[in-house]
């Protein structure tokens, strides 16, 4: 009796245990699936610039690239070319030209002494003066000599035109007997060497008298009133 008990209360048992696990399964929530695995894939964009067909250059564009730099290397040696010529030929014809322009401080101070002897009033009753000026009047034609040989040339400014190329004004002078612009003295001599100039010659110009060009406008206004 006690045996068939037992054997109802474990089939109550189990049955129990078989609602309770129906109960707990029906409680169970599924998670919801996310919205985001429901979202479509959005492909990349596709790139234009793959889809571009690379475009090589024909034979003909690549011989006329080619033809061009040659060109431009040629006319680059050839400009180098000259550009050495016209040096190496300054070089040789005005190498000279600083030894020039320095050589002639030499004759500048032979001819500041010679000027400075023959104003000193002390050596005046001198009697070998003359001689010695004259002495140093034939080393300064000998220099001159051998500056001309070596294309050193003087300028020639004296009643000559102003020329701002050639000269440098020092001071004007009054003259009424030569017109404006003219150089009257000759302060200090200039020089070319061959067509190069060395120094400028320092030089005095003839100005206007004061007044003399107002009463010239005035007689040729008075004139021009007479004929009318």
């Amino acid at each position: 009796m006690e045996k068939e008990n037992d054997k109802i209360n474990k089939e109550n048992l189990t049955s129990n245990q078989n609602i309770i696990k129906d109960k707990q399964n029906e409680d169970v929530i599924e998670p919801a699936f996310e919205d985001k695995q429901n979202e479509d894939v959005i492909e990349p964009a596709f790139d234009d610039k793959q889809n571009e067909e690379v475009v090589e250059p024909t034979l003909e564009e690549k011989l006329k690239e080619t033809h061009d730099k040659l060109l431009r290397t040629l006319a680059d040696s050839e400009n180098q070319r000259r550009r050495y010529e016209r040096e190496t030929k300054e070089a040789f014809e005005y190498g000279g030209l600083n030894f020039a322009r320095e050589t002639l401080s030499l004759l500048d101070n032979l001819q500041r002494a010679h000027q400075s002897i023959k104003d000193d009033e002390s050596l005046k009753d001198n009697k070998d003066l003359s001689k010695f000026l004259e002495n140093i009047k034939i080393i300064e034609k000998d220099l001159i000599t051998i500056f001309e040989k070596n294309n050193i040339k003087k300028i020639d400014c004296l009643n000559k035109k102003f020329d701002p190329n050639n000269h440098q004004a020092m001071l004007e002078m009054e003259d009424e007997n030569v017109d404006p612009g003219i150089v009257l003295k000759e302060i200090q001599p200039g020089y070319f060497f061959k067509d190069k100039l060395l120094r400028p010659s320092f030089v005095a110009v003839a100005k206007r008298k004061e007044g003399k060009y107002d009463e010239s406008i005035k007689k040729k206004n008075d004139s021009t009133l007479e004929e009318k």
